[in-house]
């Protein structure tokens, strides 16, 4: 029987003992929320029309109207249909009595030392075999920008060791307009809307604006297994006449599902990262499975042919430091020579930890001599500030409590107990 070396415990396993590429959805894709009224925050244009079309609003009333609500959900963000004041009375009435403008709800928020807040969200059920899917949205601000981390899936398709959502389950994918309603949620909370304020004390950006001015499909899940929804989603969050986010502000994520690059460039004409995390294949397999699908030669392939790469539109290559595996001076010089001929920057990650983790972050020494080597090849390579660690928000760190989580510890969340008390009691909890 063939064996692998696993590099972190520096032991052998066999392939039994190795993580699957992929996992099964626990849930089917639902067709979106289907409560006694449903929402309209999330909704596509078209979307929007049918809901119109639905109550009796004629398809050709119907393009009007549908401006009009985009503007009221996604420009002013109201939360109430009364609030459509050039809407008729006679209408909003009607939209009142068959849906709601409610967003998903906010289980939990907890606030960094360093700023950032991490929400705790309940979709609403999309079927008797659905209680509420929960994931988690990351807010991280800086002086001049603020960036929102979204989720695509509940749980993860993929099994990257390093990641704490790889060692859940996937759960389902999300729809475009859950999606969507994470900026919507965002932007309450933190005051984003035109006439609207933030918290006491938030930390958001000072140099004017909105508060979120940059979105990254870096949250639980791998976007490109939920790339229609995906692509739609961003379709909401760039219109000019609601949220009104550049696309050149949207990065997408993905640990490298190949055949789905090339689409995603084509449709959602968003940056592009790739998580690639190692430079020869025998290491990535072991990293990211998915490798074992579509290898280091054919995702690099994919990224020379995205379409309008180009000097101004780099791609980003996302790189977890991880002590004595991937954290080599000659790692380094292989990761100049793979990327040749790519407009590339290379984000080196500080390794975050998380409960159970087998892995430790790289010395910041080695980090620091590794980001020098790539410099000095002539690629821009900045080491992320980890943001969020002490309350599991940072990167890899996400992972939802959709998989029933104890009463005791969804009550300690609730009652804004930090993650590191919830997480030391239930390990001491069974």
């Amino acid at each position: 029987m063939a064996t692998v070396l696993d590099i972190a415990n520096r032991k052998v396993t066999s392939p039994a003992q190795q993580p699957a590429i992929e996992k099964t959805a626990q849930v089917p894709m639902a067709p979106g929320a289907q409560p006694t009224q449903p929402s309209l925050v999330g909704l596509t244009r078209d979307e929007l029309a049918d809901r119109l079309q639905a109550i009796g609003v004629s398809a050709r009333e119907s393009r009007m109207r549908v401006a009009q609500l985009w503007h009221w959900i996604y420009f002013r963000g109201i939360d109430d249909f009364s609030q459509m004041t050039n809407v008729g009375k006679a209408l909003r009435e009607n939209l009142a009595a068959h849906y709601t403008l409610a967003r998903p709800e906010v289980i939990s928020e907890q606030v960094s030392q360093d700023g950032t807040r991490k929400w705790l969200m309940r979709m609403p059920s999309t079927g008797p075999f659905d209680k509420g899917a929960e994931i988690e949205c990351v807010y991280i601000p800086e002086t001049d920008r603020g960036t929102l981390c979204v989720s695509s899936q509940v749980g993860c398709t993929l099994t990257c060791t390093f990641c704490h959502t790889g060692t859940q389950k996937l759960v389902r994918n999300l729809t475009s307009a859950e999606i969507a309603a994470q900026l919507v949620v965002a932007r309450d909370r933190l005051g984003d809307w035109p006439d609207r304020e933030p918290p006491e004390g938030a930390f958001v950006p000072k140099e004017g604006g909105r508060y979120v001015t940059n979105v990254v499909y870096m949250g639980m899940g791998e976007p490109l297994y939920n790339t229609d929804n995906v692509i739609a989603s961003i379709r909401i969050l760039s219109d000019n006449e609601g949220l009104g986010l550049s696309r050149r502000r949207i990065t997408v994520s993905t640990s490298g599902v190949v055949p789905q690059i090339s689409r995603l460039g084509a449709e959602a004409n968003t940056m592009l990262a790739i998580s690639l995390h190692a430079v020869r294949d025998d290491l990535r397999n072991t990293l990211v499975p998915i490798n074992k699908k579509y290898p280091i030669a054919d995702l690099l392939q994919a990224c020379r042919d995205y379409p309008g790469l180009s000097n101004a539109r780099r791609i980003t290559f996302e790189y977890v430091m991880l002590r004595g595996v991937n954290d080599s001076n000659a790692d380094a010089r292989e990761l100049v020579r793979l990327l040749k001929g790519i407009p590339a920057k290379i984000n080196l990650i500080p390794f975050n930890p998380w409960p159970g983790s087998q892995y430790d972050c790289s010395d910041w020494e080695r980090i620091e001599e590794f980001s020098e080597i790539v410099y000095r090849a002539g690629y821009a390579s900045p080491v992320r500030t980890p943001r969020g660690r002490d309350i599991l928000a940072a990167c890899g760190q996400l992972k939802s409590e959709t998989e029933k989580l104890r009463a005791r510890t969804r009550m300690m969340l609730e009652a804004g107990i930090g993650a590191e008390g919830v997480y030391a009691l239930g390990r001491d909890a069974d």
